[in-house]
């Protein structure tokens, strides 16, 4: 890894001495300080990050999910979620950076009670059947592997169809970043929830066809108009894709979810994108600033993160935290791999904050750790 000297021109290089910690501790009985104490510290060489590359292994998370069921219901907690904690992110319930995810579970007949956050969310759907959102009066049905959006402000609520199958998906939300700068909030509706104001799925198939939008459409929101973006197109996209072109050196064959009315994310602060590994294939390394939660939609693979190797499969959760190295492997020699996963990369460009590194070494991967 890169290492730099402080002991040079142009660092903060105060030696202490008694005078000077006389004048420190005067300084501190009027709650101020000598920024060269600190300098160093709050202005590294390179982006310093908190959070820890993580695994959750969906084999064993999904036995406590499925208790869950049986000790409280969706009234009860408002949502039924287990939630998923970075062990340097605990204190502010982050997965990675200031992105937190959870994993929600529904029953045939539940549904949550209709809410709304200053808050960001998504969901990526793991498993069942006859499940459903609604997001503004939007009735969406969910099918496995359908990425939908929640967006910050929008009354929504969740359930499964009394002859469904047990859902379970993953939620994805800037909450810990909204919280950071102070800016959240939570409203909820009465019981009888939303008016359903339109044709169920109607957003998907108004706006999910052919990269053809309505005439004159009547939206004039900061977030997508589609709020659900099916699996079946998505990886038939993929596939086309791959047809055509080599992809990314460090993702394989990567698709970012848009906003069909801009070409931008489908919302302001978070982003989200399904990258297909072909057989084999193994990416090269970077980092870049900005932190992701991916999950393994289809196959099995492996990634590595600053040298240390992280064995995925199908459902299984992991994070790359901003400013660390990685790489992707897909595990079969027969069968294409599918990450889906989501980001703060919006909220990181248009501040100005966005920075990326390739690895230096000559062929583009790290050494791995034994493990």
């Amino acid at each position: 890894m890169d290492t730099y000297n402080d002991e040079v021109y142009g660092r903060a290089r105060v030696k202490g001495n008694a005078e000077l910690d006389a004048y420190y501790e005067k300084l501190g009985k009027l709650d101020a300080g000598a920024l060269w104490t600190v300098a160093n510290d709050i202005e590294p060489w390179e982006p310093r990050p908190n959070s820890v590359p993580m695994l959750w292994k969906y084999d064993e998370l999904r036995p406590l999910v499925m208790d869950a069921t049986t000790l409280v219901t969706p009234e009860q907690a408002g949502r039924r979620v287990v939630y998923l904690i970075n062990k340097k992110r605990a204190d502010v319930k982050a997965a990675c950076g200031w992105l937190f995810s959870g994993l929600q579970v529904t029953l045939p007949g539940e549904s949550t009670p209709a809410h709304r956050h200053r808050a960001s969310a998504l969901r990526f759907i793991m498993e069942g059947s006859g499940g459903y959102t609604i997001v503004d009066g939007h009735k969406i049905s969910l099918e496995v592997n359908d990425f939908v959006i929640t967006p910050n402000s929008a009354w929504h609520e969740h359930g499964v169809e009394k002859e469904g199958k047990t859902c379970i998906w993953q939620d994805g939300l800037d909450i810990p970043l909204v919280n950071a700068l102070e800016a959240n909030d939570y409203a909820v509706l009465p019981e009888s929830g939303q008016k359903q104001l339109f044709p169920t799925d109607y957003s998907p198939s108004m706006y999910a066809g052919s990269g053809l939008i309505p005439a004159d459409p009547q939206w004039n929101k900061p977030y997508s108009p589609l709020f659900r973006y099916s699996w079946k197109s998505t990886y038939a996209a993929l596939l086309k894709a791959a047809e055509v072109s080599p992809g990314s050196p460090f993702d394989g064959i990567i698709l970012h979810y848009s906003n069909p009315l801009t070409g931008g994310p489908v919302m302001q602060t978070m982003a989200a994108s399904m990258q297909l590994l072909r057989p084999s294939e193994h990416t090269k390394a970077h980092k870049h600033t900005g932190s992701v939660v991916y999950q393994c939609a289809k196959g099995s693979g492996y990634s590595v993160i600053n040298g240390k190797r992280f064995n995925w499969k199908e459902r299984d959760i992991f994070c790359v935290p901003s400013w660390h190295y990685h790489e992707h492997a897909n595990n079969s020699e027969t069968e294409d791999a599918c990450l889906f996963s989501f980001n703060d990369f919006p909220t990181i460009s248009k501040l100005g904050l966005y920075q990326e590194k390739v690895y230096p070494g000559t062929n583009g991967f790290q050494p791995i750790e034994e493990e």
